[in-house]
């Protein structure tokens, strides 16, 4: 039977060192060259650039008085009506949406659609087929 796997400690006993090099090596943080993330920009620079690349790199700004909306193209609209996913009302079919309505794709049915806003691509193709949008 094999026996079983000896603690390290074992194979330190009588050794003053332990496999940690000189006794100054082990006093204090200054051992690691700092605390933390500490000298990443400066001794620890190469260790940052293989494991966060990412540290010191900017990612954009993005405008906090921009309003963004969600938004749906006409062609989805119009493959949910298609699909009997929309209520019909006086021969139209009724979509609101809390966004922005886009106008790409086709329009074959007349849809009614309420939306916060919309592109001027869409009141002209929900013309052509004798559709409505309104402000929601």
């Amino acid at each position: 039977m094999p026996p079983r796997k000896q603690r390290r400690k074992k194979k330190y006993l009588g050794k003053r060192r332990c496999g940690r090099g000189n006794v100054k090596n082990r006093r204090g943080s200054g051992n690691r060259g700092g605390r933390g993330m500490a000298g990443v920009d400066k001794h620890k620079w190469t260790w940052a650039m293989a494991h966060q690349p990412d540290y010191y790199s900017k990612h954009g700004f993005v405008n906090p008085t921009r309003k963004r909306y969600p938004t749906i193209n006409l062609y989805e609209i119009n493959q949910m009506a298609l699909n009997g996913k929309l209520e019909e009302k006086e021969g139209k079919y009724v979509f609101e949406f809390k966004g922005k309505v886009l106008g790409r794709g086709k329009v074959t049915l007349p849809l009614s659609i309420k939306a916060l806003s919309w592109s001027k691509n869409v009141e002209r193709k929900l013309a052509e087929v004798k559709g409505e949008i309104a402000k929601l």
